[in-house]
């Protein structure tokens, strides 16, 4: 055989070669496990109560002699006044509200 048929061959074996390993790639691809997918957190979830609901509502609490813990429910959150409060922290510091005004 010649030098050249060699050569050939030997291009012909690399080329099946490639061709193998793509289909190999491919099935892998597909039969990929779920859990090696890349999972998207969930979106934050809006409060459900609006920055001006939350401030009437602690208002009330406020008027009722509550004022003082109030504020210091306030300062827990991180904030020094209503505004500055995370809206994230709605709901939490809500609840903490209206279980303060229904202790008593």
């Amino acid at each position: 055989m010649s030098r050249i048929k060699l050569l050939l061959d030997v291009v012909e074996d690399l080329r099946s070669l490639a061709d193998s390993l793509q289909a190999v790639a491919t099935v892998f691809a597909e039969n990929e496990p779920e859990d090696s997918v890349a999972v998207e957190e969930p979106a934050p979830q809006p409060p459900t109560i609006s920055l001006e609901s939350l401030r009437a509502r602690l208002g009330e609490i406020s008027r009722a002699g509550y004022t003082a813990a109030i504020h210091d429910l306030i300062q827990k959150y991180g904030a020094t006044h209503l505004s500055t409060v995370d809206p994230k922290d709605y709901d939490s510091l809500l609840k903490e509200a209206e279980a303060l005004a229904n202790a008593s």
